[in-house]
């Protein structure tokens, strides 16, 4: 019961909010309306749910989190840009607590026909293309966070490629925590759409100014038409005692090619839930994810893939790397359809174990309802590699750096797939700083 009694404060203040009286569009309202009602029902996971099985979510959904009103003009672009992963000359997206920060943001350089900005104020232009994308693809019927992101998310970032466009520099979400003494909820919404034939890199991070208790609940959306390019980049560094729920659901048209990288570095208790419809004929999608757990940390990655139409490709790998008490779930499943003959799919996760303590819960998946495919799934756990340590040791290295260095390699077989070479370096900075010593 206890789950569903915390639910309640968040169906409460849904009414609540909604005897104040808004100016929200019907279609809008209708969709927080209809998303509040399926969260009434789901209640938030339990570990009882197959899909929430290694992951009790009692220590945040227990917890007296407020909303923000938005402090965003408190802080500088030089300090934003301090806790990010981003470009300084780069077009971006700037969130704070989930409001929209206009000053911190820019789209100078971006190519006629692209959209850049804030998503709330695309609504209060009625914009016509949102009723047909804004929720078309993350189903608040079937997961407790999205329903939740769906009813309270007050803004986030609305990004849109025309037809043929292929941009040369990344576009960049910026979504920044600051909990200050208060113990801050944000709900943050991501929409991209991509035109067909067109080609563009999005880099979308998660990151705390100061330390404190916070949760952040993210919902990304992408819709990509025929023929289109997406490299997809999510970077999560929250602070140390938050709490984060990220969702990313994408769903490909004919021939659409999507890359797409979570990286997961920091965070009290992380959920990354992806999903992927592989909705037209010879779609392909790549999903590389690399997570870093240490101390009491939680780290959970559950991902699907859904091969729809016939001759789509998907490849999947996903390493671990665990110090301290920390724990790490993978939980990767991938459906090929009776109609999707002639996929291509594979799916691997590795975990790497430093300490005793230290434990991951991996279950790889495959559910095949077609009879002409080529599928393959596996996982390893281990520890470092006694030989390869003793080679390391023969040649002149420390014990420390001689860890450090393997575990490093084990990490960079991720980080070196991605594709915009400051974030890449950026990466292998930070890695080589929190491997040292391991």
């Amino acid at each position: 019961m206890q789950p569903m009694q915390n639910a309640e404060r968040y169906i409460a203040a849904f009414k609540e909010r909604r005897t104040r009286g808004t100016t929200t569009p019907h279609w809008l309202e209708n969709l927080r309306q209809s998303a509040m009602a399926h969260f009434a029902e789901l209640g938030f996971p339990t570990t009882k749910n197959e899909d929430w099985k290694y992951t009790n979510v009692d220590p945040l959904v227990s917890q007296p989190f407020v909303s923000s009103n938005g402090e965003a003009q408190s802080f500088s672009a030089a300090e934003i840009m301090a806790s990010a992963w981003a470009d300084a000359d780069a077009p971006r997206l700037v969130f704070v607590n989930g409001a929209y920060a206009a000053d911190l943001s820019s789209s100078d350089g971006l190519p006629a026909g692209v959209r850049l900005g804030s998503l709330a104020q695309l609504i209060e232009r009625k914009d016509g293309d949102l009723p047909e994308h804004l929720g078309r693809n993350a189903d608040h019927r079937r997961q407790a966070f999205v329903a939740l992101n769906t009813g309270f998310f007050k803004d986030g970032a609305a990004i849109s490629v025309p037809p043929g466009c292929r941009l040369s520099q990344p576009i960049y979400v910026l979504n920044v925590a600051w909990a200050r003494d208060r113990q801050i909820i944000a709900h943050p919404r991501t929409l991209i759409v991509l035109g067909a034939g067109s080609e563009a890199k999005i880099v979308e991070s998660f990151s705390a100014v100061g330390g404190g208790s916070y949760f952040s609940n993210g919902v990304t959306e992408l819709a990509a038409e025929p023929e289109s390019i997406v490299d997809y980049y999510r970077v999560q560094s929250e602070g140390e005692s938050a709490f984060h729920v990220g969702t990313f659901d994408a769903s490909l048209g004919r021939g659409c090619h999507l890359t797409a990288h979570a990286v997961t570095l920091s965070g009290l208790l992380v959920r990354n839930n992806v999903h992927v419809a592989l909705g037209g004929e010879g779609a392909e999608c790549v999903l590389n994810g690399l997570y870093l757990g240490d101390g009491k940390q939680h780290v959970d990655n559950f991902t699907e893939i859904e091969h729809l139409q016939p001759r789509a490709t998907s490849r999947e790998l996903y390493k671990g790397i665990l110090n301290g008490a920390s724990r790490g779930v993978f939980n990767g499943k991938i459906i090929v359809h009776k109609d999707a003959q002639k996929s291509d799919a594979r799916q691997t996760n590795k975990n790497l174990l430093l300490s005793a303590q230290a434990a991951v819960n991996t279950n790889p998946q495959l559910e095949i309802y077609a009879d002409d495919v080529k599928c393959s799934h596996g996982s390893t756990i281990g520890q470092l590699d006694a030989d390869a340590l003793f080679y390391l040791r023969s040649r002149g290295l420390g014990v420390d750096d001689a860890r450090s260095l393997l575990c490093f390699a084990f990490a960079r077989d991720v980080v070196g797939r991605i594709k915009i070479e400051s974030l890449r370096r950026r990466l292998d900075d930070y890695l080589a700083a929190k491997l040292r010593g391991v």
